[in-house]
């Protein structure tokens, strides 16, 4: 199915979809390829029931179920023009659980945990701002505009956004830069288009060693939950909806497509959130004096 493959490749970047939803999409393909024994383009819809059928039946949860069915559907609504093939699909639920957050305290005790400079100033920049894990890692010099304190971000699903960008994170990015960012390899050709966050040898940030340093600092900081990049992102959101910012507001922030996404934040528990959202930033406080 390498033709359609390639194909359904194109039409998805046309679509502006993600790289990763894309390799997401591709391998769901090509699984029900496999499961088959022939390529999709030959399938009828019984075909499609009864490979959902199977994924149900092999115990796989409903998030990747989600994936799966979503990389069929794409596959058969835009590159084969042949929506009844999937008209039936039902999006796989789980019960609605509500996001984890911590406490101001934690947020504190994490990111001063984190000793390397260039992950805790991705880290603090991911709670400051409520970005995403993959947002914050594509961004670049030019994003950043200290003229009228904004980030901008490409967002997901192609709907980019601005976030606000404060004195202290300010001084916290332009620290990093100064004393890190610019001691990497390749230095001296740093342009608006550098990648922010890179790794000691300029190449982009892992992902996976990032998760790991993060993880290694709730340990230190004796954080008990599970704690991810995402539990940053849902942080941000549960403290400034504590303290007063409208809903809407905090879509907009967050590059939710839908005000019902946010709203899960109303049901949190949020009785040990006090004070205003910076004062939660002890660390990036104390970063900021050092530039100018």
């Amino acid at each position: 199915m390498s033709l359609l493959r390639d194909r359904m490749a194109r039409d998805m970047e046309r679509a502006n979809l993600s790289e990763r939803t894309r390799k997401q999409y591709i391998h769901a393909v090509e699984i029900l390829a496999r499961f088959h024994h022939k390529s999709p383009d030959l399938l009828v819809p019984d075909d499609i029931r009864a490979w959902e059928d199977d994924l149900v039946g092999r115990g796989l949860g409903p998030n990747i179920r989600r994936v799966y069915l979503a990389g069929a559907a794409f596959l058969y609504r835009k590159t084969l023009s042949r929506p009844e093939m999937v008209s039936f699909i039902v999006p796989a639920r789980d019960p609605r659980r509500l996001p984890r957050v911590l406490s101001r305290d934690e947020v504190r005790r994490l990111l001063g945990a984190l000793k390397d400079p260039r992950y805790a100033t991705f880290f603090t920049l991911i709670y400051d701002t409520g970005m995403r894990f993959a947002e914050a890692l594509q961004l670049r010099a030019g994003d950043v505009d200290r003229a009228r304190g904004v980030i901008h971000v490409r967002g997901k699903g192609a709907r980019d956004r601005q976030v606000k960008l404060g004195d202290a994170l300010y001084g916290l990015l332009r620290t990093y830069w100064k004393e890190t960012r610019m001691t990497c390899p390749h230095a001296a050709a740093l342009s608006k288009d550098s990648l922010l966050f890179v790794c000691s040898r300029g190449t982009p940030l892992d992902r996976a060693a990032a998760r790991k340093a993060l993880v290694l600092a709730a340990q230190e900081a004796g954080i008990t939950k599970q704690v991810t990049p995402h539990l940053l992102r849902h942080s941000f959101a549960t403290h400034l909806l504590n303290h007063g910012m409208d809903l809407r507001a905090i879509q907009e922030l967050l590059g939710h497509a839908s005000l019902s996404t946010t709203q899960r934040y109303t049901h949190l528990d949020l009785s040990d959130l006090s004070r205003t959202y910076e004062s939660a930033h002890p660390r990036a406080r104390r970063n900021t004096g050092s530039s100018s």
